[in-house]
């Protein structure tokens, strides 16, 4: 990354182009509730240069983000609705937040990871998710659709407000 950085500034591109990484929800040691968030002892080794770098230039850090894996995984009893942004209500409570999909409790559970890694001020840019259309338990094209279609309103009526800076989508 540093010497994108250094090839970036060289071309004059700095204030052009950002340098990141993208990392994915395999980097947490916990992530429910959000609020317990934190990374595995393995990424954060990784992970403690990248967001180190990240802090210095004020880049964001990408975010690779896939309700269905959470849906899927045997970790927790997680509903479908809840998964494809149609529940009617509240599913997870955490402290004074509440939330009705996974996809803002998970990017909650990164910022609080962050929050634990020295990365408290990065702003995330959630650059991958969707759901599978074919090929395992739930991944049927109607799901899939469902799941674009939700997230695209949910980016257009705005995304939460974090402690540390907007969300970007």
């Amino acid at each position: 990354m540093k010497n994108i950085q250094t090839a970036v500034y060289n071309a004059s591109l700095g204030k052009k182009i950002k340098v990141s990484t993208p990392i994915n929800q395999a980097a947490f040691a916990e992530f429910y509730p959000p609020s317990k968030g934190s990374f595995t002892s393995e990424y954060q080794l990784c992970l403690d240069p990248i967001i180190g770098f990240l802090v210095t230039y004020k880049y964001p850090l990408l975010v690779n983000m896939y309700p269905y894996l959470s849906y899927i995984g045997d970790t927790k009893d997680i509903r479908l609705e809840y998964a494809l942004f149609t529940s009617p209500s509240i599913i997870v409570q955490d402290g004074e937040l509440g939330y009705q999909n996974i996809f803002y409790a998970i990017l909650d559970a990164f910022y609080s990871a962050l929050e634990k890694a020295n990365g408290g001020s990065l702003k995330i840019v959630v650059s991958e998710t969707g759901w599978p259309s074919e090929g395992g338990r739930a991944t049927i094209f109607e799901y899939a659709s469902l799941y674009n279609k939700n997230l695209i309103k949910h980016v257009q009526k705005g995304t939460p407000k974090k402690p540390n800076g907007p969300i970007e989508t």
